[in-house]
C-alpha cells in the first residue's frame, strides 16, 4: 500500500493538513459537539414520545450526520489544490510524473478519511448514548439497526467523497481558498432537501429508500471524478496561477 501513488499523495496531504490547527479542529470537533448536543435532545425529548415518533426522531437525527458528512471534508479538499498552491507547495507535486486520476484520488482520500472516521466515531457516541437514554422506550436497543446502518456506513462515505469530489474540481478551477470552500459547501443543499422530505413523510426513511439514494449518489462519485479529470490541468496551475 505505501507504494501505491495515490496513497503517497494522501500521506504527503497529511503531513501539510497538521500544520492547519483549524482545520484539523474543525474535522475532529464537529461530529462529536453535534453527537453531544443529539444526545441532550434525545435524553430529554424521546422519552415523551411514542414508538413512532421516537423512531423518525432518531432517523432524522441519525441523517444530520449525513448531511454533515456531505460537508465536513470539503474544507480541507478545498484547501488540497488551491491552497497548496498559494503557499507555493503544489508544484514539487505536480512535477512528479504522477498522473492526474493518481494526484486527485490522493488529495480525495486525504480529505475524505478523517472526515469519515472523525463522523463514524462522534456517531457511535450518540447511539450508545442513546441507547442508554431510550432502552425503556424501545424496550430494547434501538441502534444498530438497518436504517442509522445505512445511513451511517453506505449513504455516509458516499456523500463525503461525492463533496470531496465538487471541492477538489472547484479548488482547481478558482484561484482563493475561500471562494472554494463556500461553493462546496452548498453541497448540504441536497441532502437537506431529503432530510426534509423524511421528516415530512414525502420520502420515508426507508432501507429501499435509502438504497435508492445511495445507489444514486454512488454514480455521482463516479461521474464527478471522471469529471474531475477531464478539468483539471496542471500545466496551467503551473503556468498560469499567480
Amino acid at each position: 500500500m505505501n507504494d501505491w501513488m495515490p496513497w503517497k499523495v494522501a500521506k504527503k496531504d497529511f503531513k501539510v493538513m497538521k500544520r492547519k490547527k483549524s482545520l484539523i479542529a474543525y474535522t475532529v470537533m464537529l461530529p462529536f459537539l453535534l453527537a453531544f448536543a443529539f444526545t441532550l435532545v434525545v435524553q430529554n425529548d424521546v422519552a415523551n414520545a411514542n414508538i413512532a415518533d421516537a423512531s423518525l426522531g432518531l432517523a432524522a437525527l441519525t441523517f444530520v450526520f449525513v448531511i454533515l458528512a456531505a460537508v465536513l471534508p470539503t474544507a480541507v479538499a478545498s484547501y488540497s489544490i488551491v491552497g497548496e498552491k498559494m503557499e507555493k507547495s503544489l508544484e514539487p507535486l505536480l512535477a512528479t510524473p504522477t498522473t492526474d486520476g493518481e494526484l486527485l484520488l490522493g488529495k480525495a482520500i486525504a480529505a475524505f478519511v478523517p472526515a469519515v472516521i472523525s463522523i463514524w466515531a462522534g456517531a457511535l457516541i450518540f447511539m450508545a448514548a442513546t441507547d442508554y437514554w431510550t432502552f425503556d422506550v424501545f424496550s430494547g436497543y434501538y441502534f444498530p439497526s438497518w436504517v442509522p446502518g445505512i445511513m451511517l456506513f453506505l449513504l455516509a462515505p458516499l456523500a463525503a467523497m461525492l463533496g470531496v469530489q465538487v471541492a477538489v474540481i472547484l479548488s482547481s478551477r478558482v484561484s482563493d481558498v475561500r471562494g472554494a470552500n463556500q461553493f462546496a459547501g452548498l453541497m448540504y443543499l441536497p441532502f437537506l432537501a431529503l432530510f426534509i422530505s423524511g421528516v415530512q413523510g414525502a420520502f420515508p426513511f426507508t432501507i429501499a429508500n435509502l438504497l435508492l439514494v445511495s445507489g444514486v449518489v454512488m454514480l455521482l462519485d463516479i461521474i464527478m471524478f471522471f469529471v474531475s479529470k477531464a478539468v483539471f490541468s496542471r500545466e496551467e496551475i503551473l503556468t498560469k496561477w499567480k
